[in-house]
């Protein structure tokens, strides 16, 4: 009779064997029909402000105190993704970029949906001269912006 441990092993052995090959088929796994796309939002989306007021597809919209967009112009909303392009601007610009403000593209991403409506949960501003950004920029957080999301 063999010893408690050589059993074990045995078993373990035999049951690894039939686990490993039991279920698999000679060639592979085989996968049909379309892959699944993401499903778009039943009610309406929104984006929180920094005051924390939804809106949809806004004009103007300040994401944080340093960061403010206007002039935006949407291409998607509604779906995984939000895209704008319009001017970025904000206190870390002024005086300058009241006259003039920045060209930026403002994507929202991150949709959470909360019973029947969705909100944007963050926000990334890419301005499109970055280059030409002033100074005071460096310190203002402009990819990966957290939006609030009103308690429902």
């Amino acid at each position: 009779m063999p010893s408690p441990s050589r059993a074990a092993v045995l078993c373990g052995t035999a049951l690894a064997a039939v686990l490993m090959g039991g279920c698999a088929e000679p060639r592979g796994l085989h996968v049909e029909g379309p892959a699944l796309q993401p499903s778009r939002v039943s009610g309406p989306v929104y984006l929180a402000d920094a005051a924390g007021q939804p809106v949809q597809q806004p004009t103007l919209v300040e994401l944080t105190e340093a960061v403010t967009l206007s002039e935006l112009s949407w291409r998607d909303w509604g779906g995984p993704t939000a895209r704008a392009t319009g001017k970025l601007g904000g206190p870390w610009c002024r005086p300058g970029c009241a006259s003039r403000p920045y060209d930026a593209t403002l994507t929202l991403s991150g949709l959470e949906e909360q019973e029947r409506v969705a909100y944007y949960r963050r926000a990334t501003v890419e301005p499109k001269k970055a280059d030409e950004l002033p100074a005071a920029a460096v310190n203002v957080q402009f990819q990966g912006i957290r939006l609030s999301v009103p308690d429902l």
